[in-house]
């Protein structure tokens, strides 16, 4: 019988991925979510570690920091990557999946582990024994309150938002074309659109009526998920250098690059549903289907999924948390996920990873994984902790990487360089802390 047992309090990714790093180590968990019983306005199912935005997980490609992350995960047996790289679905260069499938995935390992319990309840207080609070950004009032009175530092509000899904059987595939950017492949429909077409596009996003969402301040949303009626307001041409970004694209029609470009991307293993991408907003339902109706090939679209909007709360992390997301002076109480401020689904998950490692690793007396910047979890693990005068949530990006000791011109040297070195402190790593199996 294990000597330890560890409460893990939300069944997110993060979450999910600190009680399988635990229950591979031998250590039992205790996972407690509010579903089924209880949703946040966010969740659509009652499965674990479910994606409540984009059904993708951004680039797989070693020469972007996304995809950096997540080959260092691989390396570190993450349940999330495993489950992604068995249920994805065509996307390019980047890792999308069937949601449903991926969290069916994750659901079934966990709960049929003999080392893991799983509980539905609401935590409203923070557990005396070994913890990981995994709650992410719509954490419920009681337990924000809790957490709250954990340290006199302030908690961080701002907005996401997910984009919507039509069906493919209601898309004309007349008006729509397959391609990936710059020629990789024809994983995603393509909705061309010239001048006139993108300005009444444009125009019907700055009249449409949006729905209220309490407390809203236009200047406290994701940079990345910028609604994009706000996105509208910018600027003529905002849109067109945003999610319409035509460049990589040749519309066959014409054999020309388009003005503009509406992706679409599937959703699911079977092609049935397909996401706006970069179309998350805060239109009224019914405005929804009006203006997204004006995309070429969206004209009789059937909507699976509106897209919505929600506010989210985040911790003020750097002097709260230390770099293995422990609170400092209650080392046996770590926070992971997007509460943290990792803005991001692998993100979220790689800090679930590293804290059922470091617990694991403190409870059976072994030495704390260490994750030095030149890696991509470690940069976020100095994000979480560093000192910052203006924190806020970040994506993982080389920038936040510690930078090449030579300098490297090119660009997509310079990031395959800065990964490969990355991926060798990370086996290193793995070689020191992965359990024998």
């Amino acid at each position: 019988m294990p000597d330890h047992v560890v409460t893990v309090v939300g069944a997110g990714l993060a979450g999910a991925e600190a009680a399988w790093q635990l229950a591979r180590r031998g250590i039992a968990v205790r996972l407690v979510d509010i579903k089924p019983d209880r949703r946040t306005p966010a969740h659509h199912s009652d499965g674990l570690a479910e994606l409540v935005c984009s059904n993708s997980l951004k680039s797989d490609r070693l020469q972007n920091a996304a995809g950096l992350l997540k080959e260092e995960m691989r390396r570190l047996s993450s349940l999330i990557l495993k489950a992604a790289d068995q249920t994805r679905v065509p996307a390019g260069g980047a890792l999308a999946v069937d949601r449903d499938d991926f969290s069916r995935h994750i659901t079934g390992v966990l709960t049929y582990h003999p080392l893991v319990t799983y509980q539905t309840a609401e935590a409203t207080d923070i557990p005396d024994e070994p913890c990981i609070i995994a709650t992410g950004p719509l954490t419920t009032d009681a337990l924000s309150g809790a957490i709250s009175a954990l340290s006199e530092k302030a908690m961080l509000s701002f907005y996401d938002a997910a984009a919507p899904i039509v069906t493919a059987e209601s898309i004309d595939m007349q008006k729509v074309f397959r391609a990936s950017r710059y020629d990789r492949g024809e994983d995603y429909l393509n909705c061309p659109m010239d001048r006139d077409a993108y300005l009444r596009l444009r125009e019907a996003l700055l009249t449409a009526k949006t729905a209220p969402v309490h407390g809203f301040e236009e200047e406290k949303y994701f940079e990345a998920c910028v609604p994009v009626e706000s996105l509208a307001k910018r600027g003529e041409m905002a849109l067109a250098y945003g999610p319409m970004k035509p460049v990589g694209l040749r519309d066959p029609t014409t054999g020309k690059r388009p003005f503009a470009n509406v992706q679409l991307r599937q959703e699911d293993i079977s092609a049935s549903l397909y996401n706006l991408v970069g179309f998350q907003t805060r239109l009224t339902y019914g405005e929804q289907k009006r203006v997204f109706s004006l995309i070429p090939g969206l004209e009789q679209a059937e909507f699976a999924r509106y897209g919505v909007m929600h506010r989210n709360t985040f911790l003020n992390s750097p002097g709260f948390l230390d770099s293995n997301f422990r609170v400092i002076g209650r080392e046996y109480l770590l926070f992971a996920g997007q509460i943290t401020g990792v803005e991001g689904y692998v993100e979220s998950a790689a800090s679930g990873l590293v804290c059922g490692m470091t617990l694991a690793s403190m409870l059976q007396e072994k030495p704390l994984p260490t994750f030095p910047a030149t890696t991509a979890i470690g940069s976020l693990c100095r994000h979480v902790s560093q000192p910052s005068r203006d924190y806020q949530p970040m994506h993982v990006n080389f920038g936040i990487m510690a930078p090449l000791p030579e300098r490297v011109r090119n660009k997509e040297q310079r990031y395959l360089a800065l990964s490969e070195r990355a991926l060798k402190d990370i086996d290193t790593i793995a070689s020191i802390h992965n359990p024998i199996t």
